[in-house]
């Protein structure tokens, strides 16, 4: 049977978002990532392979090392996902801070 993995699965780790944005930053053989974490080099690959299934790292060969960048075209999905939650919480902070304004208005007009 075979497993079928999506972005959000592979982003729920907290390991795997931290590779992420070591990645992000340039690319990196494994090696490499790992060294940054306490893990296993096994456990760090096993990160590396999902976030590979998921499309979230493509793997480049340069002689023979293994460089792995990050895919900000597949980030898009989990933006594309939240964009409308985003809006409603950008809607929540607006009102709030013009009920404040409004507070402070008035605050300001009984000191006088």
């Amino acid at each position: 049977m075979e497993i079928r993995r999506d972005v959000f699965q592979a982003i729920a780790d907290p390991t795997r978002r931290a590779i992420l944005g070591l990645v992000a930053l340039q690319a990196m053989t494994p090696g490499a990532i790992a060294e940054n974490f306490d893990s296993s080099r096994q456990t760090i690959s096993k990160h590396i392979q999902i976030l590979n299934e998921c499309e979230l790292l493509n793997q480049t060969q340069s002689g023979r090392e293994i460089y792995y960048h990050f895919n900000p075209n597949k980030m898009k999905e989990v933006a594309d996902w939240l964009e409308p939650y985003r809006k409603i919480w950008e809607g929540r902070f607006t009102a709030i801070e013009g009920l404040l304004n409004e507070m402070q208005t008035k605050k300001t007009k009984e000191k006088k």
